[in-house]
């Protein structure tokens, strides 16, 4: 799957974001790099291939018994600032952001 100039005019326009020739051109580039990269995956046969939840989910149960999951705690490190950093914001209720609908 190619993209093509109109479609990233496109995208840029349903963005909403303001993108220079220069800039089409560049992210034309990198998005059809990223398609080449999903088509060369789905070239690979995968037939009979079970789907892992987890990295260590295909080890032995004596294997995994060995590995330390280095996790710290989850424990906030920094205070509730929420109505300091909404003051900014042009509508907030109940603590949450309001937002224009952007879906046509």
């Amino acid at each position: 799957m190619a993209l093509s100039q109109q479609d990233i005019a496109k995208i840029a326009n349903l963005s909403k974001l303001e993108m220079t020739a220069l800039e089409g051109e560049e992210m034309l580039t990198r998005l059809n790099g990223f398609f080449e990269i999903v088509e060369q995956m789905r070239a690979v046969d995968t037939q009979g291939i079970e789907p892992m939840a987890h990295p260590t989910h295909a080890m032995s149960e004596a294997v995994q018994a060995h590995i330390q999951l280095r996790l710290r705690d989850d424990i906030a490190s920094e205070p509730n600032n929420r109505e300091a950093n909404q003051q900014s914001a042009p509508a907030v209720e109940r603590g949450l952001f309001l937002v224009p609908k952007v879906i046509e």
